[in-house]
């Protein structure tokens, strides 16, 4: 995962990120973050917030890729941090970062949260990224590395690939595991989470909001 997502970021790592373009310049791709954060956070400040100011929120990003959704976070909430599998993408996206104090990337290991500071967060997002994981094994020790991190009560939005389909070889870095409705739930109890709700079953963005009980 990590030898082909350094490489994704050496070729064009702002076309792997987001795909719509291979070309991206500065003002378009941190636009296309800034659309991200409208559309799947301002429309959604109640169950993000929950009364609480968005400055003074503590927030983590699963993915950073190369900064894309992550400077969008920083300019929204008080602190963000976010990790990345790739020491490539990590770099790049501490660059397009190098004006935002407040944010912090960490290289992971893959597949837990352990180089993350143990700080209480109050959300956790993540987007286009699960969905190229091979592993629901994997992805579902995220999610439970998530829970350890965030405080009661708190949310975790993110996308799981709803497209149900063979399942990916255990060397696959670009289309990852699917889960159906009753895997993601069954998941989410597991790790501790109240999955209250979801959209996009059967589909490649089928999005979680997973609370933490």
């Amino acid at each position: 995962m990590r030898e082909d997502w350094d490489r994704r970021a050496r070729e064009n790592a702002r076309h792997f990120v987001n795909t719509e373009q291979t070309d991206w310049t500065d003002e378009n791709f941190f636009a296309s973050g800034e659309k991200t954060v409208a559309e799947e956070i301002l429309t959604d400040m109640g169950n993000i917030c929950q009364g609480k100011a968005p400055a003074e929120m503590r927030v983590l990003e699963i993915g950073s890729g190369a900064g894309r959704v992550t400077r969008a976070l920083a300019g929204l909430f008080g602190e963000v941090h976010a990790v990345d599998v790739s020491g490539e993408m990590v770099r790049i996206c501490r660059e397009a970062l190098r004006d935002r104090p407040n944010a912090f990337v960490y290289q992971n290991n893959g597949q837990d949260l352990s180089v993350v500071p143990e700080l209480p967060f109050d959300f956790a997002f993540s987007s286009i990224v699960f969905q190229h994981i091979p592993s629901r094994e994997i992805i579902e020790c995220y999610v439970r590395e998530v829970h350890r991190l965030l405080r009661p009560g708190a949310l975790f939005k993110f996308q799981v690939q709803g497209n149900v389909g063979p399942e990916p070889r255990p060397d696959e870095t670009w289309l990852g595991a699917s889960f159906s409705e009753r895997q993601v739930v069954e998941m989410a109890l597991r790790c501790g989470f109240e999955p209250r709700y979801r959209y996009g079953a059967g589909e490649q963005y089928f999005w979680q909001w997973f609370f933490k009980s």
